[in-house]
C-alpha cells in the first residue's frame, strides 16, 4: 500500500489493473478538475490508484472538443507517463453527421480509448415523447455505424430531467434495433434514484441491465430550499442511493467498459493548491467508500 503526502491509503495503480473484478475498472470523472494541467491531473489519479480518468472531452472540459485531434494526444502522454490508461471519455456528442463529433470519435480511436459517454437527446415537447424517442433511435443507429468502423462504444446516460433516458424504458425503447456492441447504458444510480425514488431505480436496473455498457457513481440528498426541493450532491454514503442494493446487483451484471467515479459536490479550496488538495482528499474519501462495496 501507498501513503501519500494528505495521508490517506491509495491503491498502486498497476495493482488496481491487477485486480479481478470490478477494482480494476474504477477511473475518475475530470468535470471538477478543470483549470489544472495534464500532467497534475495524472499526478493526483497515480496517487489515488485509480485505472485513469475519465476524460472530459467537451466545453469547459480537460480537452476541448474542437481541439481533440491536437490535445488529446498531449493528454494520452500525460497519463502514460503515470503507467496510466484513459478508460473512457464523456463527451456531448449525439450525432454522427456533425463534424467536431466526428473529429472527437476519430481522435479517441486513434488514441486507443474504447468508451465514451453520449450527449443529451432533449424531450423539446413531452406530449410527443414518441416522435423524440423514434428520432434518437436513428442517431443511434448512426452513432453504432460510425462507432463499429472506429472500435468505439458509447454509453447513454439516463441524467434526471427532460432527456431521453432519464425513465430507463424509454431509452431502452431508443435502444432497439441499435446494435449492442456500439451503444448501450450508462448507468446512473444516482439519477436513477431522483428519478425512480424507492423501488424504480432497481426494477429499471434489472430491466436494461443486459445492454450495460459502463456505470457512473455519485450521491445526492433533497433538500428544500426557497425554490423549492432541490438536490444536492455529496461524498458517497451521505446520501439517498441505496447503494448497499445496488452493489450486488452490479456484481451480477457482466459489462465491459469503466466504472466512473463522479465528484459533483465542491471539494473546496481557495487557491489552486487547495483545491489540488481537497479534491484529491474527495477523491480518496470516496474511493474507500467504493472499495469497501467492491
Amino acid at each position: 500500500m501507498t501513503i501519500t503526502r494528505r495521508g490517506f491509503t491509495a491503491l498502486p495503480a498497476a495493482l488496481w489493473a491487477q485486480t479481478p473484478g470490478l477494482a480494476g475498472r474504477v477511473c475518475l470523472f475530470t468535470d471538477h478538475l478543470a483549470g489544472f494541467t495534464y500532467p497534475e491531473v495524472a499526478r493526483m489519479l497515480k496517487d489515488l490508484g485509480v485505472a485513469g480518468p475519465d476524460l472530459t472531452v467537451r466545453r469547459g472540459g480537460l480537452v476541448a472538443p474542437e481541439r481533440a485531434a491536437e490535445d488529446l494526444p498531449k493528454a494520452m502522454a500525460a497519463f502514460k507517463d503515470q503507467g496510466l490508461s484513459v478508460p473512457m471519455i464523456t463527451t456531448t456528442i449525439t450525432s454522427a453527421q456533425d463534424p467536431s463529433a466526428r473529429g472527437v470519435m476519430e481522435a479517441a480511436s486513434k488514441a486507443g480509448i474504447r468508451y465514451y459517454k453520449l450527449g443529451y437527446f432533449a424531450y423539446k415537447d413531452l406530449a410527443r415523447w414518441n416522435e423524440t424517442i423514434e428520432s434518437t433511435r436513428g442517431s443511434l443507429r448512426e452513432l453504432a455505424a460510425a462507432g463499429a468502423k472506429l472500435d468505439l462504444s458509447a454509453g447513454m446516460h439516463n441524467h434526471a430531467g427532460d432527456s431521453v433516458g432519464c425513465s430507463l424504458w424509454d431509452s431502452m425503447e431508443a435502444l432497439q434495433g441499435v446494435d449492442a456492441a456500439r451503444v448501450g447504458f450508462y448507468f446512473d444510480p444516482a439519477q436513477a434514484t431522483i428519478e425512480g425514488g424507492k423501488t424504480g431505480w432497481n426494477l429499471n436496473f434489472r430491466r436494461i441491465a443486459p445492454r450495460l455498457m459502463m456505470v457512473a457513481i455519485k450521491d445526492f440528498v433533497w433538500e428544500k430550499t426557497e425554490k423549492g426541493w432541490r438536490t444536492r450532491w455529496v461524498p458517497l454514503g451521505e446520501g439517498m442511493v441505496n447503494y448497499s442494493q445496488f452493489f450486488p446487483l452490479l456484481k451480477q451484471a457482466a459489462f465491459p467498459g469503466p466504472i466512473s467515479l463522479h465528484i459533483e459536490y465542491d471539494p473546496g479550496g481557495k487557491t489552486k493548491t487547495e483545491r489540488y488538495d481537497k479534491s484529491l482528499e474527495a477523491a480518496a474519501r470516496d474511493l474507500q467508500f467504493l472499495r469497501r462495496h467492491l
